[in-house]
């Protein structure tokens, strides 16, 4: 019975030592650590492109007419406008001006300049602008002032926070110049541009 309870006697401390050594240097419970997370990056929701602009634009023009009544010349000009950002959708609306001096048909006729009323419709990818425009456009002649309409593709692209490049593709209809029928006149322009955002 001695033997016996000597050995219940040492059951009970060693499986009392082995349990303490769980909990070895403190009474407390033991603290799980939390794993620490890589912060997840903030999602690019564009540059802000809201707000009035102005700049120069330097390009070529040419013309094709009806016959020989075509043409094509360097030009120079200035744009201003406004844009609005919705987050990636961007809206806006310019005018700009183009002068040309280009002679039709070896000098019978000479466009002399080109004026237009756009509306833009764009993409913010960033620091670039991707847009499509649409609107009016009138040209001045030797025949007189004619109206017209014009549509085309541009981007634009954010050296800084207020100095813009890019570059425009329209193309130009006039309708019936000088009042003839059938007397068509497209005028296909390319513009690089430079622009001051305020």
């Amino acid at each position: 019975m001695k033997r016996t309870m000597k050995f219940a006697s040492a059951a009970v401390l060693a499986s009392t030592a082995f349990a303490g050594g769980a909990y070895a240097g403190s009474l407390a419970e033991p603290v799980v650590e939390p794993v620490m997370m890589a912060p997840m990056p903030a999602p690019d929701l564009g540059s802000d492109w809201t707000g009035f602009y102005t700049g120069l634009q330097l390009g070529y023009s040419d013309a094709d007419g009806p016959g020989a009544l075509d043409g094509n010349n360097g030009s120079y000009g200035f744009h201003a406008g406004y844009d609005y950002d919705f987050g990636r959708f961007v809206l806006g609306g310019e005018l700009d001006y183009d002068k040309t001096n280009m002679d039709l048909n070896n000098g019978v006729a000479q466009l002399d300049s080109m004026s237009r009323a756009k509306l833009k419709a764009g993409y913010d990818l960033g620091n670039t602008l991707v847009y499509a425009t649409g609107g009016y456009a009138r040209a001045d002649t030797s025949f007189g002032n004619e109206d017209g309409a014009f549509y085309g593709i541009g981007m634009a692209y954010k050296v800084t926070d207020r100095y813009t490049v890019g570059a425009e593709l329209l193309e130009n209809k006039f309708t019936d110049i000088n009042n003839t029928a059938g007397a068509d006149l497209d005028v296909t322009t390319f513009n690089l541009r430079g622009s001051y955002r305020f």
